[in-house]
């Protein structure tokens, strides 16, 4: 399918302003990473958990859906009792009491011991989301018709991140498989490391979503909303905007990198270099 034109350029337009800037940053400061979190086509389940967050959602999807099937199945059964047992046929002269006093109240505290049970562990991973540790980096990021923007608030710096092109994907390390996917520039984070990050929208509301981390938060403009968590392995994590913002909805993915404490501390310094204008050390500057 065509995006617009004018969607087209304005991608373009951006992509180009970005390019036209130092790639240190995003290319040569960074090795080649594992892509960990994506779908797959035909797939069914979820991406490998790299969060705590995301086992936890996990774990609870298929303890819920255990629950369901054996309702399901319970009911399914107790379907076909009856049309086999009851039918006009089978059972000529109906029954006539019209209460069951012992089964009308089965029926309706059972269901209430299984949603207290549910709750019992959904209600805990729910408030580990919501309740924000302190960030050992926080990163701010912001939704655009069509693109995200980050900031780097301790470090003074921030930058647009655009989806490729297809002609652009192998150039920058991403085989064709990753279109939809994959960004000119990448949220990077260190490993084993609490990462905050505060979501809001420029224009409308857009929804900042991994699904491998088990995070996902709504942009709204005019309000800082956050989101934390903590990646366990380093790799190449992509993500989507969740929330109809628009005709180009689709094309404003998320790639998040996450790396050593050593790769990321000498990104940081040629990020600083590119983003913000600040002067790289002199040995940095001659080995790069």
């Amino acid at each position: 399918m065509r995006k617009p034109s004018f969607v087209s350029g304005a991608l373009a337009a951006g992509a180009l302003m970005v390019s036209s800037l130092s790639a240190f940053a995003q290319t040569m400061a960074l090795p080649d990473l594992e892509i960990i979190g994506a779908p797959q086509p035909g797939g069914m389940g979820f991406q490998p958990a790299a969060t705590e967050l995301a086992r936890d959602l996990q774990w609870l999807d298929g303890m819920v859906m255990f629950i369901i099937t054996a309702i399901t199945a319970l009911v399914t059964v107790l379907l076909v009792i009856i049309a086999v047992r009851y039918n006009r046929r089978s059972n000529p002269k109906s029954a006539t009491f019209t209460h069951n006093s012992p089964l009308e109240v089965a029926w309706t505290v059972v269901p209430i011991l299984i949603l207290v049970f549910i709750g019992s562990f959904s209600l805990p991973i729910l408030f580990k989301q919501q309740e924000i540790p302190a960030g050992d980096i926080v990163i701010k990021a912001t939704g655009h018709q069509w693109y995200w923007s980050y900031e780097y608030p301790d470090q003074e710096f921030g930058f647009d991140s655009y989806m490729l092109a297809r002609e652009d994907l192998e150039a920058n390390g991403y085989s064709q498989q990753e279109y939809l996917l994959a960004t000119d520039t990448a949220m990077v984070v260190p490993v084993n490391k609490t990462i905050v990050v505060q979501v809001t929208g420029a224009d409308v509301i857009h929804a900042w979503a991994m699904p491998a981390f088990g995070v996902m938060q709504s942009g709204v403009p005019g309000r800082l909303s956050q989101l934390w968590f903590k990646a366990e392995k380093e790799g190449v994590y992509f993500g989507q905007c969740t929330s109809l913002c628009g005709q180009a909805h689709a094309y404003m993915p998320i790639t998040v990198k996450v790396v050593s404490e050593e790769v990321y501390a000498a990104w940081l310094e040629g990020a600083k270099a590119e983003y913000a204008g600040t002067a790289l050390p002199m040995d940095v500057a001659l080995n790069n």
